[in-house]
């Protein structure tokens, strides 16, 4: 049996929620990834090309910090890695996040939020940030996604 971790960077809420739900239905344990700096309102106002999510997102190298390191990331084989969609990919907060660990032999879930937007190049721009690991394709949720939604993308999942 392979232990599962959701891991999950939400900016408003919205992601944590699917996360929680997420964690539920599987029986994974959770993890919240948290910037070293927490978001403002005004930092992620995407109309403000000064704003701290823009500048980040324009700079493909950008790496926010991270306030805590899960300590037992060796113990999952499995890790659902949620966040919401910005600029139709990750928030580089994920790549900081996958980066910090040796992922080689895990399999990597992305899943995301979005109000209408896909996974865009998503796992494209994830791929470089955990070499020797699986990266399956993920998938965009609502905030109505319900457990028995999450269970039943979990159970087409080649795991």
């Amino acid at each position: 049996m392979s232990k599962k971790l959701v891991a999950y960077f939400s900016a408003s809420g919205i992601t944590a929620k699917v996360a929680e739900n997420l964690a539920d239905a599987i029986g994974a344990d959770i993890f919240e990834i948290q910037p070293e700096v927490p978001y403002t309102k005004a930092d992620l106002n995407w109309m403000d090309k000064k704003s701290r999510s823009t500048i980040e997102m324009s700079d493909p190298t950008s790496r926010p910090a991270i306030a805590t390191k899960r300590d037992n990331m060796d113990e999952y084989d499995t890790i659902f890695v949620g966040f919401p969609i910005w600029w139709y990919i990750a928030p580089t907060i994920i790549n900081a996040f996958l980066e910090s660990y040796d992922l080689k032999g895990k399999t990597i879930i992305p899943f995301a939020t979005s109000g209408g937007s896909d996974m865009g190049k998503t796992n494209e721009k994830l791929a470089p940030s955990c070499p020797g690991a699986k990266l399956l394709h993920g998938k965009v949720f609502n905030s109505y996604s319900s457990k028995a939604d999450l269970s039943a993308w979990v159970e087409t999942l080649s795991l």
